[in-house]
C-alpha cells in the first residue's frame, strides 16, 4: 500500500540528518509552533518600515508594491489570532488605517498609477479577517473593519464590466495603467472571496447573488476548467486568448470563497462539489519528488519567480487552513498537506547571518535556496501557524460574536470611475455610486438593475 506522507516524513528525517540547520518545529508542540512563528515574524518585519519616523505606514520599501504590504498584515492578523501574541497590534492598526484613502475604501490617491482591483481586494481580504477575528476595533472617529470590507466590495461592484467578456473585473482600475485591457482570474478570485466571506458574516443573500454570479462567470469565460485555474485573458480578444498559467493563489482565494458558500448555504451540495473540486486539483502544487510538500509549480522549479510570486503559498496555506474553520470536514486531509509542508518549511529557514531566514524552496530541505525577502517570510509563517488551526474559535460573525460596525453603502460617497481621467472624480459617479450601492445591497432588484446597465 503506497503511503506517500511516509515518503515525505522518510525525506525531512535525512534533511535533518544531513544538516542541523533551520527552525526547530515541533508539528505537535504548541509552543514549538509559536517560537518559530515568532522568529520568522521578527525576521519579516525588518524589512518593513512604516513605523519609522519620516516613512509612510502601510508601505514596504522598494521593490515590493503596496498591495503586499496589505497581504502581509493579514499574516500579521493570522499570527496574532493564532498565537495571542499582540506585540505587533498597534503597527497593523496604524499601517492599514493609513492606507484607507480619503473614501475609506483603499482606493490611495498615492498608488493610482499601480491600482488593480486585485491589489485594493488584498486589503480589504485583511480588513475583513480582522472583522472574523475579532481583532480589536478602530478608533470610534476612524473607519471600522466590516466597513472597510463593504466599502471595497461596494467599489469593486460597480466595476463589474459586461462589455467585454460577458462580465468580470478588469486587472488594474484605471485606464491608463497596463494591464487595464486584463481581465484577470486573482481580481475576480478576491471580489468573490470578499463576497463570500461577507455572505457569512452578515447574513445578507445579495453577497452570495454576487458571490455565484462572480464564481459562474469565471467558469463561463475560460478560466476555471476542471478545477485548474488559469491566470486571465484580454478585452481586445474578447476573452479568447485564455493564459494558462496557473498559481496556487488563485485555487487558494477560490477555495475559502466556496468554502464560505458550503457553510452559507448549509452544506450544499453544489458548493460542497466546487469545494472538493478545487481541493483535490492542488494536488498540482505539491512536489512529485517530495510529497505533500507545497511548490509554485509555474516558476519554483525553474528559478523564475518574482518578488510577488515569493509570497504566493503564504495565499494557499493561509486559506487552507482558513477552510476547516468554515467546513470542517475538510481539517484531516488539509492537514495531511500542511504538516509535511511546515516541516520542510522550517528546515528551509536556514539562511542569512543569523541562520534563521526562509528560502522559497520547502522541497530543498535544510539546504538553503538562497532567497530572502518578505514573500518567503510570509510564506513561511502561514504554513507553520496554522498547525494551530485547531486550537482556536471560528470565525465570528455579524450575529454570534462580531464586534466590527458595518456599513452597507461604505464606498459609495466617493467610488472612482475607472473611465475618467486618473485621481478625478465626477459629481455624477458620486451620486449614481450612491444609488447604485443601495439598490445592491437593499434588494435583488437593485443588483439585477445594475447587471443589466
Amino acid at each position: 500500500m503506497s503511503l506517500p506522507w511516509l515518503s515525505s516524513v522518510i525525506w525531512i528525517l535525512f534533511s535533518i540528518s544531513q544538516l542541523c540547520a533551520g527552525l526547530q518545529l515541533d508539528l505537535d508542540d504548541p509552543d514549538s509552533i509559536k517560537a518559530a512563528t515568532r522568529q520568522i515574524t521578527y525576521d519579516m518585519m525588518k524589512y518593513y518600515d512604516g513605523n519609522v519616523t519620516g516613512r509612510v505606514p502601510g508601505n514596504l520599501p522598494d521593490p515590493y508594491y503596496w498591495w503586499q504590504c496589505g497581504a502581509m498584515f493579514g499574516s500579521l492578523l493570522d499570527y496574532y489570532y493564532y498565537t495571542g501574541d499582540d506585540q505587533y497590534n498597534d503597527l497593523i492598526t496604524q499601517g492599514m488605517l493609513h492606507q484607507v484613502g480619503p473614501n475609506d475604501d483603499y482606493m490611495t490617491p498615492n498608488q493610482t498609477k499601480t491600482t488593480g482591483n486585485d491589489d485594493q481586494g488584498f486589503w480589504a481580504l485583511s480588513a475583513l479577517s480582522a472583522a472574523e477575528q475579532a481583532f480589536p476595533n478602530p478608533p470610534e472617529d476612524r473607519p471600522q473593519w466590516l466597513a472597510l470590507a463593504q466599502a471595497v466590495f461596494n467599489t469593486q461592484a460597480l466595476r463589474w464590466d459586461t462589455q467585454f467578456c460577458g462580465g468580470g473585473l478588469r486587472w488594474q482600475v484605471f485606464t491608463l495603467n497596463v494591464g487595464y485591457d486584463y481581465k484577470n482570474t486573482i481580481s475576480n478570485g478576491v471580489f468573490f472571496n470578499i463576497a463570500a466571506r461577507l455572505a457569512k458574516y452578515t447574513g445578507n443573500q445579495t453577497y452570495a447573488d454576487w458571490a455565484e454570479r462572480v464564481y459562474d462567470w469565471t467558469v463561463d469565460v475560460g478560466f476555471i476548467q476542471d478545477f485548474h485555474f488559469f491566470d486571465g485573458a484580454h478585452t481586445t480578444l474578447n476573452c479568447n486568448d485564455t493564459n494558462r498559467v496557473q498559481w496556487t493563489y488563485n485555487a487558494g482565494v477560490y477555495m475559502l470563497g466556496a468554502a464560505n458558500m458550503y457553510n452559507f448555504t448549509d452544506g450544499s451540495e453544489k458548493w460542497k462539489a466546487r469545494l472538493d473540486g478545487i481541493f483535490n486539483q492542488t494536488s498540482m502544487f505539491y512536489s512529485p519528488n517530495v510529497p505533500n510538500v507545497m511548490f509554485e509549480q509555474a516558476c519554483e522549479p525553474y528559478g523564475t519567480c518574482d518578488t510577488d510570486n515569493f509570497s504566493f503559498k503564504a495565499y494557499l496555506a493561509r486559506w487552507m487552513a482558513a477552510t476547516t474553520k468554515v467546513a470542517p470536514y475538510m481539517y484531516d486531509q488539509v492537514m495531511e498537506k500542511i504538516r509535511p509542508s511546515a516541516a520542510a518549511a522550517a528546515l528551509q529557514c536556514s539562511g542569512g547571518e543569523s541562520g534563521t531566514l526562509c528560502g522559497m524552496k520547502w522541497t530543498d530541505g535544510a539546504k538553503w535556496d538562497g532567497t530572502t525577502g518578505v514573500g518567503q517570510q510570509m510564506s513561511a509563517l502561514e504554513i507553520m501557524q496554522s498547525l494551530l488551526v485547531s486550537r482556536v474559535a471560528a470565525p465570528v460573525t455579524q450575529d454570534a460574536g462580531g464586534i466590527s460596525k458595518g456599513d452597507p453603502s461604505a464606498g459609495s460617497s466617493g467610488t472612482f470611475d475607472p473611465t475618467a481621467p486618473q485621481g478625478t472624480i465626477q459629481q455624477k459617479d458620486r451620486v449614481g455610486a450612491g444609488i447604485l450601492t443601495t439598490l445592491i445591497l437593499v434588494s435583488g432588484i437593485g443588483s439585477a438593475w445594475w447587471m443589466i446597465s
